[in-house]
Order: structure tokens, then sequence, then C-alpha cells
């Protein structure tokens, strides 16, 4: 505010003196006449264009040349009469003025290159409009903390007093979508947890419902927002989530199936990621509703059949899964699968 005030002064300044230095240039037409006092002057008339007539006397006393007198009887004289005596008038140039004018541009032009360069700095700041930032699970988490029990289990029913709740956090997640700086971790808990919560939304939207393959085309419909796009569950998991080289993916997504992974209760986290996942991969491979084995046979999820590829990359799938028995399959070790559970996982 107070540079705004400094530039509106000098801007009035300029312009005074520019007035000044026109009045200056313009016609002169000069007469004759006696004043008062019986002296003859001339008077010079400039004429304005906003046809105002200024009137300057200038004295010039031609019936006789004045004595010459010493400084203190001018001094005076000048108290007596309050006269202007000839020698004593100054003609005034509009030099200094000029001078003067050049001088305050040069403090405009300074002033409006430090005020440009303010601009662009600000320009440059981010607004929170537009900062995008690795976003808080806990929403998520108060809200399974309340309708998911240990065995991963959903009452669903009394869910949807909370659909607002979701509604809001899933928000938060369209609004801040990963960036290239984010670490793998922070884009691990970000589309685990929008997954997650997304395939409780559809459930509620479309509650009740027996199993989710009783909606149509459930991971195919473009229900979910990121950014400005729009897209479907099985996009996240098989365009994002697998492409991401990280197996455990599969015990950490739920598809509201008693035969899936079960929903934890706890929001996947960055921090916590390595720790949640092995956690993860560990209990759905030891759950006896989900894998059987003995010395002879492993009866095993069909995850392990639809995803072979996924836990194969660096050896065989016997190998990966004993990674997390007590009792490792052997060579002999036959393996079979088990029929699928499409029922809702409800309380």
């Amino acid at each position: 505010m107070k540079l705004t005030a400094v530039l509106y002064s000098v801007l009035i300044f300029i312009s005074c003196a520019n007035n000044a230095v026109k009045d200056n240039q313009k016609e002169k037409t000069t007469s004759k006449y006696s004043n008062p006092k019986g002296v003859e002057v001339e008077k010079e008339t400039t004429t304005k264009t906003d046809s105002e007539t200024t009137v300057v006397e200038v004295f010039h006393e031609e019936q006789s040349i004045p004595t010459p007198i010493n400084n203190d009887e001018k001094s005076e004289n000048l108290n007596a009469n309050s006269k202007i005596l000839p020698e004593e008038i100054v003609v005034v140039t509009p030099t200094s003025a000029i001078s003067k004018i050049e001088e305050v541009a040069e403090t405009q032009e300074a002033a409006t290159t430090q005020i440009m360069d303010l601009q662009e700095e600000i320009q440059e700041v981010p607004t929170s409009e537009n900062v995008v930032k690795v976003p808080s699970h806990s929403a998520w988490e108060a809200l399974l903390q309340k309708y998911v029990d240990n065995a991963g289990n959903v009452d669903y029913g009394a869910f949807r007093n909370s659909k607002t709740e979701l509604a809001a956090y899933l928000e938060v997640l369209a609004k801040n979508e990963p960036q290239a700086d984010w670490s793998k971790n922070e884009k691990l808990a970000y589309y685990i947890n929008l997954y997650n919560a997304a395939t409780v939304k559809l459930i509620l939207d479309n509650y009740p419902t027996n199993s989710i393959k009783d909606i149509k085309k459930p991971w195919g419909k473009d229900i979910v927002t990121i950014g400005d796009a729009m897209v479907s569950l099985g996009y996240i998991e098989h365009k994002v989530l697998r492409k991401m080289n990280e197996p455990r993916i599969h015990f950490a997504i739920n598809c509201a199936s008693y035969s899936c992974p079960k929903l934890v209760n706890k929001a996947f986290t960055a921090a916590g990621m390595e720790q949640q996942l092995e956690a993860a991969t560990k209990d759905f491979v030891n759950d006896t509703t989900r894998n059987q084995f003995s010395p002879e046979e492993a009866k095993l999820s069909e995850i392990f059949k639809w995803y072979k590829g996924d836990f194969t990359v660096e050896g065989s799938l016997k190998e990966y899964i004993n990674n997390y028995l007590a009792t490792p399959m052997t060579a002999s070790t036959k393996i079979k699968y088990l029929k699928y559970n499409w029922n809702l996982n409800e309380k």
C-alpha cells in the first residue's frame, strides 16, 4: 500500500510539471497599459487550451532610470512598500523542473520494475488450491475400526450411517492424486486404501446385496475419481497396483467376499507398509478358510492361480508360499485350488 501511494504522488507531480512546461511554450501576446500607480507596464497574456488567461506583469519604468541603491536600501524599500524592483526580477525556466521530472521518471521506472519482479514471484508461489499433499488415511481407519471386526467382516447395514464420512475421505484422495516425487510406499498406501474404500462404497450404494458379483460390472465401471479422471476398480488393481511389482498387494486389497483376503480394520500407511504387507500375506497363507495344507496336498486359494505370474517372478509358486509356512511344501506336494466363495463378507 505504501509503494502504491508513492507511485500515485509521483504521477501527480509529473502531470503538474508537464503542464507547467506546456504553459511556458504557449503563444504569448503583449500589450501596454498603465497600472494604478501610473507606471506604464507591458502585459504578457498567455492563452491556454482551456480558454483561461494568465496575466503576468513585467515592470518597465520607461520614464526614468532609477538611481542605484545599496542592498540595505533595497531591503528597506521592500519591507516598506513590498515592491519588486526591476533588477530583482528572475526569469524562471523549466530546466530545473525537467531535470526533476527526469529524476522522478527514473525512480518511477525502477519502482515499476520492482513491482513486476514481485508479481512474477507471487505467481511462482504455489497456492493452497494447487498444492498436492500426501493425504492422511486416519479418517478411513476410524471407519474401519467402527464397522469392521478382527476377522474382516463388515457391518454394512450400520456402515450406511457413515456414507457421508466415507465420501469425504474419497474426495480427499481424489483431490490429492499421487505425484512423481511420492515414495513407492506412499503410492501403495494411497491405492490400496482407495481400492478398499471404493469397494465398500460400491457395496453401500447397492446394499442390500448377497454378493459383489450381483452388481453389474463391479470391476469394470468407472466409479472412482482420481484427479480429473474416472477409473474402475479393475484399473486400480491391474493397471496401477500390479504394475508396481509388489505381489503382496493381492493380500491387502479386499473384494468384499469371504474368500478374498480379509479387510483389516486398520488403514495401510507408508511408514508401516512393509510390516503390514508381510503380516497380511502371512495371515492369508495360513488362514485355513482360504488355504489348506497337508504333507501330500495343498489346496490353495484361486488367487494363486489367477495371479501366478505375479508370485513366480523370482522362483516357483511353492517357493513363494513356503516363505510364510511353518511346515513348507515339498517337491512332491500336489497343488489343487479351492472354490472361491463370493458371498458378501458381512457380519
